[in-house]
């Protein structure tokens, strides 16, 4: 099909091949494998045992269990009712002080969602698996599963110890990052306070090395430029930004510049476009306003308040209300907001270095893609705007699982 002005048309307007263009894009929508590269987990998913009042358990059952519509932005009911094949299930933990108590306790945060992940997969085999090649993932389509990955978002529960690396490899981690919301012992993160290493780290140059070397995924999202543009220039593997906007389309710190997304599209890595809100959009009122209560909540890189996972999960829950609130005064990010970014890097890097990562159940969400349930209007907007069905189906799979190929290579060289 040929690619149409990358405007908003009427979706009537879409193709001279089908008089029912959302029945045409749904179509494309169900042949697509669709692969999300971030989706958030608490330690807590898939209990084993559920507490013994029935009140309670409901409510727990909503917030943890996967196999019924709850709180959750992604569970297997939304996954199966949007079509929504593939998500990497993050390994996150919150960066604290760089010293070796601050490691070890990321480290055992670690495994309790390493630990969740596997459990899942392990209590509900009719419904997922773990994925821990390219070649599972289209396998495990193919069977009819749903699909659950793994990706660290911060290098930071490795410590100074790089045979952790090959340790998470073993889990089924797919993907690490440098960094979070603060800089760490690997590198320097996207926040604006002075830098520590100005780039990499030498132990951050040594943990590249290592990822390459067992076939990890460099993750650059949440690093500074310099951090970024050293990780590229490092590699010996393509990299990906598994969860990251256009900086041209909005300003905000966690996008990338047309330098990084020209970088990435050299080095043959991929930008997961990220869908959460105020990284797609910004309203400096709105921002201010929840700038503010993330710090009172201990959610913010600047706060020194330290929660449980508990805590966190309540006081996200807070924010999330209040977002909605805000939300009435200041309409959000929406799916054609999302596709303008997507477009972007689409025309800078090349449609062969754009692809999907939600960071749902962290933070993302927009109208008209607030869960996976939802996930035919990416497409349905895709279609409208004048994509075709091989280019939807590189930005939705492809071209992740094309990198990913390539990583494993460059790891097999070292056997």
């Amino acid at each position: 099909m040929r690619r149409l002005p990358l405007l908003l048309l009427p979706l009537a307007a879409c193709s001279g091949i089908t008089s029912d263009p959302i029945g045409y894009a749904d179509e494309i929508h169900a042949r697509c494998l669709t692969l999300d590269t971030h989706k958030d987990i608490s330690s807590q998913l898939a209990p084993e045992q559920l507490p013994t009042d029935p009140d309670t358990a409901k409510q727990y059952r909503a917030k943890y269990d996967p196999t019924v519509r709850g709180d959750q932005q992604v569970d297997f009911v939304k996954m199966r009712e949007g079509q929504y094949d593939c998500a990497f299930f993050i390994v996150y933990t919150p960066q604290r002080k760089l010293t070796d108590a601050g490691y070890q306790g990321a480290y055992v945060e670690a495994n309790k969602k390493f630990d969740a992940i596997h459990r899942m997969c392990r209590l509900y085999p009719n419904d997922i698996s773990l994925a821990t090649t390219a070649d599972d993932v289209e396998r495990l389509h193919n069977e009819g599963k749903l699909i659950a990955c793994i990706g660290i978002e911060n290098g930071y529960p490795m410590g100074l110890d790089l045979k952790r690396i090959k340790e998470f490899h073993k889990r089924g981690a797919r993907y690490m990052g440098i960094a979070h919301n603060g800089h760490t012992q690997l590198g320097d993160s996207h926040t604006p306070a002075a830098p520590m290493h100005n780039g990499l780290s030498e132990l951050g140059v040594q943990a590249i090395a290592a990822m390459n070397d067992v076939g990890i995924m460099v993750d650059v999202s949440h690093a500074s430029k310099a951090t970024m543009m050293h990780a590229v220039k490092i590699s010996t593997a393509p990299v990906i930004a598994s969860h990251s906007g256009a900086r041209a389309k909005n300003d905000h710190t966690r996008n990338l510049d047309d330098e990084q997304l020209r970088a990435i599209a050299k080095n043959n890595g991929v930008v997961q476009c990220v869908a959460l809100a105020s990284f797609l959009k910004s309203n400096k009122q709105k921002d201010a306003a929840i700038s503010k209560l993330r710090n009172e909540l201990g959610l913010s890189r600047t706060s020194t308040i330290e929660l449980t996972d508990e805590q966190r999960e309540a006081n996200w829950e807070k924010l999330k209300q209040a977002r909605t609130e805000l939300n009435k005064s200041y309409p959000p990010a929406n799916v054609s907001d999302y596709v303008d970014h997507i477009e972007h890097i689409a025309r800078v890097a090349g449609i062969d270095h754009v692809g999907i990562g939600s960071d749902f159940d962290g933070g993302g969400g927009i109208t008209g893609w607030d869960n996976a349930s939802e996930s035919r209007n990416v497409t349905r907007e895709l279609v409208r705007r004048g994509y075709n069905e091989a280019d939807i189906r590189k930005i939705w799979s492809g071209n992740l699982l094309r990198v990913w190929r390539d990583v494993e290579a460059v790891a097999a060289t070292q056997d």
